[in-house]
């Protein structure tokens, strides 16, 4: 890879790069902490604890 187009990209990812990253780390934090999320956010946390199918028998005899 050609030095120049290296230093290029690199000076591009060290600046305009940063900022997209924190931009969308705002966009995340002001989507968890914007009014009515919490009831949204507590039933996703359940999703994992509801038991949609039962167990079935195991037949390995």
């Amino acid at each position: 890879m050609d030095t120049v187009l290296y230093d290029t990209l690199r000076h591009f990812a060290d600046s305009w790069g940063l900022v997209y990253m924190f931009a969308v780390f705002l966009a995340v934090a002001v989507f968890l902490f914007r009014p009515g999320a919490k009831a949204h956010a507590q039933s996703a946390a359940q999703i994992p604890l509801h038991d949609n199918y039962p167990a079935q028998e195991d037949d390995r005899s």
